[in-house]
């Protein structure tokens, strides 16, 4: 896939990673010319600061600081200029999401761009259902739990951010989701027995879906190598960008992208999978779960 191609469907669908592929290849460039962070700043009057959060692509960019950098690196092909250029353009593309400002947090304002721009979604969860496999009342119970106090409207905000989310999954490129459940997020209880019910039945349901392989990690298999906590973990259709690990905390989320750290998870996950019952038997105990309930 060539710089200027666009893989994800729909406004800024990919402008997430639009933004990381972009920062990453004018670090790669301005590493092989010698330029440092400070001389780069200097140039398009910016701090190295400024300069470290466009490589990590976590700022917007401006076409006109692209240009003076490409000059300062020796970029002088209008070929590769105008492709470098052209994913300024798709960086700064407004992603649906940005309509829920108002109840997103800017750092998890990152995840849901990467995520709807994935190939692959991995996730293990411990604590509740995944946002991508919630009911809209058993996501509403969740909203309601973590944030008590939220108004109502704001509570409805965040489960229809939810709920949109979701759409993925069902989009014309839907990504693959494997989902490893923790028995404990299926047992500890959100809203009442019909909403669990419900959520059960839901998850029986998108399990038989061509592009979702459910798992559920038993209480009976005992300690295993999800001791860490919930993680997911994300992978393009994009060569030029690495699997990123997500770990969502309190007032913050931290993504990880080094080579030898997400190959741990990688090797959890791996575990995971291999160890938690295949898909038929784990529809088998959700089943046995819903009449339990």
């Amino acid at each position: 896939m060539t710089a200027g191609e666009s893989w994800a469907q729909g406004p800024g669908g990919g402008s997430v990673v639009r933004r990381i592929l972009l920062g990453s290849q004018l670090r790669r460039l301005r590493e092989s010319r010698g330029v440092t962070r400070e001389a780069a700043g200097y140039s398009i009057r910016a701090s190295e600061s400024k300069i470290s959060r466009m490589e990590l692509g976590r700022v917007s960019f401006k076409a006109r600081d692209v240009e003076d950098l490409l000059t300062l690196y020796g970029v002088a092909d209008e070929t590769e200029r105008e492709a470098l250029l052209a994913l300024v353009k798709e960086a700064n593309i407004a992603g649906w999401w940005q309509r829920y400002g108002d109840v997103l947090p800017g750092w998890f304002q990152t995840y849901v761009g990467l995520e709807a721009a994935a190939s692959l979604i991995r996730i293990y969860e411990v604590q509740f259902v995944h946002g991508l496999l919630q009911t809209e009342s058993y996501a509403h119970a969740v909203v309601m739990r973590g944030t008590p106090n939220a108004a109502r409207a704001d509570a409805d905000r965040r489960v229809a951010l939810r709920l949109e989310r979701q759409k993925v999954l069902v989009s014309e490129r839907a990504p693959h989701l494997h989902a490893v459940l923790d028995e404990a997020a299926l047992r500890r209880p959100y809203g009442d027995r019909a909403v669990m019910q419900g959520q059960l039945r839901h998850l029986i349901e998108i399990s038989e879906m061509p592009n979702v392989t459910l798992q559920v990690m038993p209480f009976s298999f005992g300690g295993h190598s999800g001791e860490s906590g919930a993680f997911t973990m994300l992978r393009f259709p994009e060569s030029d960008l690495s699997d990123i690990v997500y770990l969502e905390q309190l007032t913050s989320a931290l993504y990880i992208d080094k080579g030898e750290e997400v190959q741990q998870y990688e090797k959890a996950m791996k575990r995971l999978q291999e160890d938690s019952p295949d898909p038929a038997e784990s529809r088998d105990i959700l089943r046995g779960l819903l009449q339990l309930t």
